[in-house]
């Protein structure tokens, strides 16, 4: 469970040393700092649980969203979110594990996220499209179709066949939220290649 400085605070109003008896609980091994001012009560909590809790407003994609919805082969130890108007890349190193975050566009930020209960968590995930998009939106620019996919499939390692379940119409719906040349080659790779497989859609 996550609780915050304030709680402890109110929690231990009657002890006159407070601080020293968060020291005790964490030298103890009752209380696990993950930021500044939040701690997790449970050393065994998986560290998704609590990408949104040490920086946000955040939602977990970029590898580990690829690699949450078997688009890459690859497990990713590093948790991975998106944030926005940040303009710089944070991390953060804990005992649950390493947290990256990064910016991604503030106009595609609030679509395609799905929120997940786990326990008495929750946590934030992009769809496959958004993950993707977001990838591709904090990688440099490619200046062709053949360069972008050997981005996608030679360097991220993409796999082919999960590409012929991505939704054409999230992409084309995000694809004018980002300012990349990636995302507009994306779709151009898949209406060129993926369209006619009738595999771009729900139905």
């Amino acid at each position: 469970m996550i609780v915050t400085i304030l709680e402890l605070k109110s929690k231990y109003k009657d002890y006159s040393d407070i601080n020293g008896k968060i020291k005790r609980d964490i030298d103890n091994g009752l209380l696990f700092p993950i930021v500044r001012g939040i701690y997790e009560t449970n050393s065994n909590t998986s560290g998704y649980l609590l990408a949104s809790y040490i920086y946000g407003p955040s939602y977990l994609s970029f590898e580990y969203a690829l690699a949450f919805h078997n688009l890459i082969p690859e497990r990713v130890v590093t948790y991975t979110s998106a944030t926005f108007n940040k303009r710089k890349k944070k991390e953060y190193k804990n005992r649950f594990g390493h947290f990256i975050y990064r910016d991604t566009s503030r106009v595609a930020f609030p679509y395609f996220v799905k929120a997940y209960i786990e326990d008495t968590y929750s946590f934030f995930v992009a769809s496959p499209e958004k993950a993707l998009c977001d990838m591709l939106y904090i990688l440099p620019p490619v200046r062709s179709i053949k360069e972008l996919k050997m981005l996608m499939f030679d360097d991220l390692r993409v796999d082919i066949d999960a590409m012929k379940k991505i939704n054409l119409d999230d992409i084309l719906f995000l694809s004018n939220k980002y300012m990349s040349y990636n995302i507009k080659f994306l779709v151009k790779l898949i209406e060129s290649e993926y369209k006619d497989d009738n595999i771009s859609t729900n139905g």
